[in-house]
């Protein structure tokens, strides 16, 4: 059955202030909004004395010093990063300097396919390409600490090395910006991929955590009927696609005018992109056809 995508702008972001989400569970949000990050990135503190770091964030003088001060008297045994875009990642290394802490990621940054021919990279800037975790999670792998035990769910689809982790025992799982409350992720290739994103979010869904915790924004407190429309609206995105081009749309501006008219004017740079990661996998499908590899620039028609 379909499910309509209702988002929850409700959120109160508390810089500077840990904030108990979950048992054994806080979080500490980046002053760093923009309309990518809503009111900023999300860091989370698991445990009691002996703690584990999820996403530090960015290089962020005031988000250190906020972090360190809800550290204090704490033992920090592991940093885990969900995934290594520039407002997620890069404090890492300073946290790490700080605490002695081993960092444990899905590996390092990668595109989800190689650049084509003349391609650029749209989201490079964005990519924290020096990056490297001490330990490379596995799926499925669990990593123990004092009194928690955080277990690999590999996501790809936002990038290639999207990783949640699921606090066991517990039916809560750190999202990253596979899945938030506030909007959907961007899904821009050559760093994500549409097909990798659905079948992550197919994979989610056999689960059955009750509460997940994102990196932007407030929690998703019923991630499965949250997961079914997360996946209609991808859907409807696909067919949308679709009829821009029945409708003879060639070109990807021409069908982000009329999909996007009432989204941001800011985003629509972001909507083209993921406008190209739906029409990757339709002509991946068979679906739609286009001359050479899909781009921003080339036109499509049904195949």
């Amino acid at each position: 059955m379909a499910e309509d995508l209702t988002f929850d702008m409700e959120f109160s972001p508390a810089y500077g202030s840990p904030v108990p989400v979950a048992d054994g569970v806080q979080r500490l949000t980046v002053n760093n909004p923009s309309p990518f990050t809503f009111h900023g990135t999300n860091t989370y503190i698991v445990g009691g004395s002996s703690v584990a770091v999820i996403d530090p964030g960015p290089e962020n003088d005031a988000h250190f010093e906020a972090l360190m001060a809800a550290l204090k008297g704490r033992e920090v045994t592991h940093i885990f990063v969900s995934h290594t875009h520039r407002d997620h990642s890069p404090l890492t290394r300073r946290l790490k300097d700080a605490t002695g802490a081993s960092v444990v990621a899905e590996g390092p940054h990668r595109a989800a396919r190689p650049l084509h021919a003349g391609e650029t990279n749209p989201f490079a800037e964005s990519s924290d390409t020096g990056f490297a975790p001490d330990i490379a999670i596995a799926d499925g792998e669990t990593v123990e600490g004092d009194g928690w035990a955080l277990s690999a769910v590999h996501t790809p689809g936002h990038t290639a090395n999207h990783t949640a982790f699921a606090l066991d025992g517990t039916g809560v799982l750190f999202s990253a910006d596979h899945v938030m409350a506030w909007a959907t992720t961007i899904v821009a290739p050559p760093d994500g991929s549409m097909a990798d994103f659905m079948t992550s979010v197919e994979k989610l869904l056999d689960r059955d955590d009750r509460l997940f915790l994102p990196g932007h924004g407030g929690p998703v407190r019923e991630p499965a009927s949250f997961l079914r429309g997360l996946r209609t609206h991808r859907r409807m995105r696909e067919r949308a696609v679709l009829e821009r081009i029945r409708a003879g749309d060639r070109l990807i501006p021409d069908m982000v005018k009329v999909i996007y008219a009432s989204t941001d004017p800011r985003l629509h740079g972001a909507a083209a992109l993921s406008v190209l990661a739906h029409l990757e996998d339709l002509v991946e499908k068979g679906r739609v056809a286009t001359e050479g590899p899909p781009s921003l620039t080339g036109a499509y028609w049904l195949a």
